[in-house]
């Protein structure tokens, strides 16, 4: 993989679908364009059985979480939503092993990149430095993505 952009950040997303249902990556790439992208805005999709989809090329800006798409590599896992749509982690064993094994991956690539949730992008509204629940203008990736993975960073 060539490094042709100073990528910073990991976004770890979900695609807010129900666990019940399948989003495959066609879909995806065709929701988002939809949208009025020209393709998907995640450089990486993983669907529920662990297969790791590459959706957008690397050295393209992603269109995953606006206002930081430049410096990111957007990551997205099918799910999100549980049986009564209502925000949950749902991501499978397969989804969790295939999510770490790319982001190991992604960090070797670009060492000193962090990894965060796109919540975690949510405004401080209350400028105490802290991106707090009731501050999220979404709950994705319906997980703590950056104290998950901090190991990762940390190694």
């Amino acid at each position: 993989m060539i490094k042709q952009r100073n990528i910073t950040l990991i976004v770890v997303h979900c695609t807010a679908s129900r666990c019940t249902s399948n989003l495959t990556p066609e879909a995806l790439d065709s929701m988002h364009k939809r949208q009025g992208f020209v393709e998907c805005g995640y450089h990486y999709y993983i669907t529920k059985d662990g297969t790791i989809h590459h959706m957008r090329d690397i050295t393209h800006i992603g269109a995953h979480a606006k206002g930081f798409n430049t410096p990111s590599i957007g990551v997205a896992y099918e799910g999100g939503l549980n049986a009564a749509g209502r925000a949950d982690d749902t991501r499978t064993d397969a989804q969790k092993q295939s999510l770490e094994i790319l982001l190991r991956f992604l960090l070797l690539t670009y060492p000193g990149a962090k990894i965060c949730g796109h919540r975690d992008l949510s405004p401080d509204l209350n400028h105490n430095g802290t991106i707090e629940p009731c501050e999220y203008i979404k709950q994705c990736p319906c997980f703590d993505a950056a104290t998950e993975y901090l190991y990762l960073v940390e190694s």
